[in-house]
Formats: structure tokens, C-alpha cells, sequence
């Protein structure tokens, strides 16, 4: 199984507004999540962001205070494991996981008014570009939705 990566690049909404939105169509359709953070204190962060974001909704999901890993449909950790088996993984931070195996897709997130962010993931994009992995560039647009941009990799034409 190769991993389909899709790089979200972040211009109209930020991280606390997108990544609630992209977890819950992951489940929606019937995806197990891990999003991986930056730090301890980006896990609590997130963790309370999946609670709140919306007064009429929330994200069933847990960290590794909460323990249960395993029941959990979204886990949100700063380690670089899948403790509740997920099939999609949630890149926040800048955080570089050392693999993708195992996850039918990756989407790593980040802040397109942050040019450190802006470097971070064409270098992400580069290292993996060669290594058979299916990559795709989104980019917000004017609505909040998501455009293709490039494509890269995998069995694409267009690599």
C-alpha cells in the first residue's frame, strides 16, 4: 500500500480552524486519526481545540493522559507511534514522523503565512517526492475549501 500524502497549505483559516474540520470528514469516513503535535503543551492545546471548536459538535478522541489509546478514534500525541492503530495521520507542527507505513494517508498541515512553515514542507515535500510516495499540494481557497495545485510521485502521470 502506498501512502497518498496530501500537503495542506494553510492561507485563508488557521490550523485551529482546518484540522478540526479535516479529522471530522477522516471519520466521517470511517478513518482511525492520530494527529501528531509539535509538544506536550500542542497536545493540550489540541486536545481542548477538539472539545471546543464548535458549541454544537465535538471530535471523539483522546490523548495519552486519557489513556485507552486503543478505543480512541482520533489519538492526539507529540510521539512518533500509533497507539490506536490509525489508518490516516494528522501532521501538525512540523512534526516529521521517521514513517508513513501503515497509513493509507497522511496530511500534513501547515501555516502558509509562516514562511518557516512555507520551507519546512517543500523540504518535506523534496525528501519524499523520490521515495514512491503519492503527494499531493493543496491549497486553500477564497471559500475555505481545498484546490490541487501539483501532484507528485506514486503511480500519477503527471509526476
Amino acid at each position: 500500500m502506498t501512502t497518498r500524502i496530501g500537503f495542506y497549505h494553510l492561507v485563508r483559516s488557521p490550523l485551529e480552524k482546518a484540522l478540526p474540520q479535516l479529522v471530522q470528514k477522516a471519520l466521517q469516513a470511517g478513518a482511525r486519526v492520530l494527529v501528531m503535535a509539535g509538544s506536550a503543551e500542542r497536545v493540550e492545546h489540541l486536545d481542548s481545540l477538539l472539545w471546543t471548536f464548535d458549541p454544537a459538535s465535538w471530535v471523539p478522541h483522546g490523548t495519552a493522559r486519557d489513556g485507552d489509546a486503543d478505543l480512541q478514534p482520533v489519538f492526539i500525541t507529540d510521539r512518533d507511534d500509533n497507539p490506536n492503530n490509525a489508518n490516516m495521520l494528522f501532521l501538525t507542527d512540523g512534526v516529521v514522523p521517521a514513517s508513513v507505513d501503515g497509513y493509507a494517508r497522511c496530511f500534513a498541515l501547515f501555516d502558509g503565512n509562516s514562511d518557516e512553515a512555507v520551507q519546512t514542507a517543500r523540504d518535506l515535500w523534496k525528501a519524499w517526492k523520490g521515495s514512491g510516495l503519492e503527494l499531493i499540494y493543496y491549497q486553500q481557497t477564497e471559500q475555505g475549501g481545498w484546490q490541487e495545485k501539483a501532484r507528485a510521485g506514486g503511480d500519477s502521470p503527471t509526476t
